[in-house]
């Protein structure tokens, strides 16, 4: 299946936050089918609409750990562990660069799934890495907000280059 292509930052797209998704649709399903489709190109454990230039709250995971792609309408973190961990995060949206950003081991999150059914999901590890990083796409912000200015602003200067 093909996709459509990824957004280069600094597309303005990239930081505006996604509309909320009223229903679960076929047209959904099929958003979050193209979404799996170009995370497994990156290959990547993660992927927001917004990233494909969509301005949905969709989101898709799939840390590779046997749970397979979690769908996500409107995600939404409800509790964040206190206990950080560490990640090496990088995003198509940006290549050929990455950073290490610090975010909670575990969260909680609202969303709805494929079925349009409200649930609750703890998230751990590199999948509550990814689902974070995926919320942060959806709310307009990319990985490297996260940093300060000055790895930021180092961040893009290498980005330039790469381009």
């Amino acid at each position: 299946m093909t996709h459509r292509p990824f957004l280069r930052w600094p597309d303005a797209r990239l930081t505006k936050p996604a509309r909320p998704v009223d229903a679960v649709t076929d047209e959904t399903r099929a958003i979050w089918n193209e979404m799996i489709a170009a995370m497994r190109a990156m290959p990547g454990v993660g992927l927001a609409a917004p990233q494909l230039g969509i301005p949905q709250r969709l989101a898709v995971v799939d840390a590779d750990d046997g749970f397979g792609v979690t769908r996500l309408a409107n995600p939404r973190i409800l509790h964040a562990s206190g206990d950080l961990r560490e990640h090496d995060e990088a995003s198509p949206n940006l290549p050929g660069v990455s950073a290490k950003v610090k975010r909670p081991r575990a969260v909680t999150v609202a969303y709805l799934d494929e079925t349009g059914t409200a649930r609750e999901q703890d998230f751990v590890l590199l999948r509550a890495t990814s689902v974070q990083h995926q919320i942060d796409h959806l709310d307009g912000k990319l990985y490297f907000h996260r940093l300060s200015k000055l790895k930021r602003d180092m961040l893009l200067r290498k980005a330039s280059k790469c381009a």
